[in-house]
């Protein structure tokens, strides 16, 4: 069965006096996905967001909501909802009063609104905490607040502007996995703003990477990873080493590797390599020889940097296979999959 398109967004374009903005922004987003936009400070996607959400108007293009233009609306008009960075709360109001408050305005009986509270408050696990004030909550009880006020609108489509960005690394991932539950449990459409990759590959359904106020690669968490398109994406996803090539024939060569040409580069080429794509070899005949620059202990796995005739290289091993290298002593290394770039992309 076709998955309905909830979102499209066709021939966007904002430009700021600065020169900045996004132009030739098109998405189609389906009903219960949740997608994240990802990119560097000023790249574009707050403005996406921020124009879905009717916080900005477009020099050009169409937003449209259940294949309905939005545009025209105000923001308190649209089936949207947005998330802030910042909780939004009302200080002098409880947290009741707070949830409450949007479901006043459109006229909700006091036993729907007393209901609903209590509904979205055990999703978001705060069970009674109705009479608390903002100021007796923690940063990340105020982000759970903040997405709760948004659920009640029942908005067609969520949208997060870079939510969990102010809180501690171990409550941000607890967060994540709160807000997929929740997305999931209710099939909701969701758009999240945010600059960490972590969080981009472990909460969505796919990823659009922007760069200059331009989309450079929309697929899955695992496609971005694996196969990407450009060498921003390469260098914005992950950690990832890149050598000195060439491409020649069906062939790109680094050193003494050959592997297939399947963009059909010529000259000089960029080719990427994951550190978990790289292995230590024990036959002084295979391979490439380097000497070890550093050993880096990361928990349960060590970084180790090696010069190589191509380039700086970074691998990662098991711990206890790392134990036995030291700063200076030759290694001989293996790749087993690239992904080549031409100079110029």
């Amino acid at each position: 069965m076709e998955q309905t398109i909830q979102l499209s967004i066709s021939g966007l374009q904002k430009t700021y006096k600065s020169g900045e903005g996004v132009r030739d922004i098109n998405l189609e987003i389906r009903k219960g996905e949740l997608i994240s936009l990802l990119g560097p400070s000023g790249c574009g996607k707050t403005t996406v967001l921020r124009t879905i959400g009717g916080f900005l108007s477009p020099d050009s293009g169409e937003v449209r909501i259940e294949n309905q233009s939005i545009l025209h609306l105000p923001p308190e008009k649209r089936p949207t909802a947005m998330v802030f960075q910042s909780y939004n709360l009302w200080p002098h109001m409880t947290v009741y009063e707070n949830l409450a408050f949007g479901l006043k305005l459109r006229k909700t009986s006091r036993s729907e609104i007393r209901q609903k509270v209590e509904q979205v408050l055990k999703l978001v696990r705060l069970p009674g905490m109705e009479k608390k004030y903002p100021s007796q909550l923690s940063g990340g009880q105020q982000q759970r607040v903040a997405v709760a006020r948004a659920l009640l609108l029942e908005p067609k489509v969520l949208l997060l502007d870079e939510p969990f960005s102010a809180l501690d690394a171990k409550l941000r991932m607890e967060m994540r996995e709160e807000l997929r539950e929740i997305q999931a449990a209710g099939n909701l459409t969701m758009v999240f703003v945010t600059h960490d990759q972590e969080e981009a590959l472990s909460i969505s359904d796919r990823i659009v990477v922007m760069n200059s106020g331009r989309i450079e690669q929309v697929a899955s968490p695992q496609d971005i990873y694996d196969q990407p398109n450009t060498l921003f994406v390469a260098q914005f996803i992950g950690r990832m080493n890149f050598l000195r090539g060439q491409a020649v024939g069906d062939r790109i060569n680094v050193q003494s590797f050959g592997f297939h040409n399947e963009k059909g580069l010529r000259g000089e080429v960029t080719v990427a390599v994951r550190p978990e794509d790289i292995v230590m070899l024990h036959d002084e005949s295979a391979g490439m020889g380097g000497t070890i620059r550093q050993v880096m202990v990361l928990g349960h796995y060590a970084e180790i940097s090696i010069e190589t005739p191509a380039g700086l290289t970074k691998v990662f091993l098991p711990r206890e296979e790392a134990r036995s290298l030291s700063t200076g002593s030759a290694v001989r290394i293996g790749i087993t999959r690239v992904t080549a770039y031409s100079q110029s992309s």
